[in-house]
């Protein structure tokens, strides 16, 4: 098979037949055309590929370890063929898309459930996938997620399309016992010779921010922990198992660890993060501007007064501009 030549889904059908019916006779009889014609079309796949499909010497007819393979991927790339044409049809007719959707673990916490509330009214269809932002932007560029919301905006990436939401800086948090206020960097490097630090997982997008900065800042301290949520992040921190850098958002995500650990505002430490929606350009367009409304009204009338009512300042840290409208860069 030549690296250009595309596989002839028609015939990938015709084998998929095959496969269930177990002979190329009774393939012959379901799909309305002659036996022949269906034992040239699984030839033909046969030399395309390279391989054998088919082990012809039993009855009913057994699939090769290829074979098998091309069922299983064939399957689903048939369904979605059978709903291509219906699909179009659909668009051009205004009807409301179906959505995969990728939400990073902390504003899926957080907001997913208001945000989803919001959209389901305007999707036929909702699928949605949370985890790490590296992981997200990754799907969304494989065509496996139609819409993220993460914290890398993927500014390399070509054909995609960015709205932010807001920035947070992040801040300081340390035992509810540890009695001693952190308000400069000099005092975070002499907690960091007396605490162990807990590390978001320096596979995620946060977790290598921090640790970046806090190289940055000569903050230099033992990799003894990490893990991959902020809820987790939190208890440990609750339990004086040490220290952690974290954000607005991840702080409400750990909600129920708040009370057992004091945040520290601090300046100084100069990090902060954005959240953006990203999209494949020109595809949806505009339902991406809806859900772009619809995710910065979630951020203002649930996100902020939620941290509010943690009553430890830190929804100061958070900065957007209410007036603006829906915009891209």
């Amino acid at each position: 098979m030549t690296a250009n030549k595309l596989i002839d889904m028609y015939a990938v059908q015709v084998f998929i037949v095959v496969s269930e019916e177990g002979s190329m006779s009774g393939a012959a009889s379901r799909m309305g055309i002659s036996q022949s014609g269906v034992s040239q079309m699984v030839r033909q796949l046969e030399e395309e590929l390279g391989v054998v499909l088919v082990d012809r010497t039993t009855r009913p007819l057994t699939l090769t370890p290829y074979g098998i393979a091309l069922k299983n991927r064939g399957s689903l790339l048939s369904e979605e063929l059978s709903n291509l044409k219906a699909q179009v049809v659909d668009a051009g007719r205004g009807v409301k898309p179906d959505l995969r959707m990728g939400l990073v673990d902390s504003f899926a916490a957080t907001c997913g459930s208001i945000f989803t509330k919001q959209l389901l009214g305007k999707v036929s269809q909702l699928s949605i996938r949370t985890g790490l932002s590296p992981q997200q932007g990754e799907s969304l560029l494989r065509r496996d997620l139609d819409l993220i919301v993460t914290s890398d905006p993927l500014m390399d990436a070509n054909g995609v399309i960015r709205y932010r939401l807001f920035s947070e800086k992040y801040f300081v948090i340390t035992p509810k016992d540890l009695g001693r206020e952190i308000t400069t960097l000099e005092q975070v490097r002499t907690l960091a010779n007396v605490l162990p630090v807990v590390r978001f997982n320096r596979l995620s997008q946060v977790g290598q921010q921090i640790e970046r900065h806090l190289r940055t800042l000569n903050v230099r301290v033992p990799n003894r922990l990490e893990l991959d949520n902020a809820d987790a992040l939190t208890s440990m921190v609750a339990e004086g198992i040490g220290w952690a850098v974290t954000s607005p958002m991840c702080f409400l995500q750990a909600s129920a660890w708040v009370n057992k650990v004091t945040a520290h505002l601090l300046p100084e430490l100069g990090l902060e993060r954005s959240l953006y929606l990203v999209a494949r350009r020109d595809e949806y367009s505009a339902f991406f501007a809806d859900a772009c409304e619809t995710a910065r009204e979630v951020v203002i009338s649930s996100f902020i007064p939620r941290l509010k009512s943690l009553d430890t300042g830190v929804e100061e840290l958070v900065n957007f501009d209410e007036g603006i409208t829906c915009d891209y860069f």
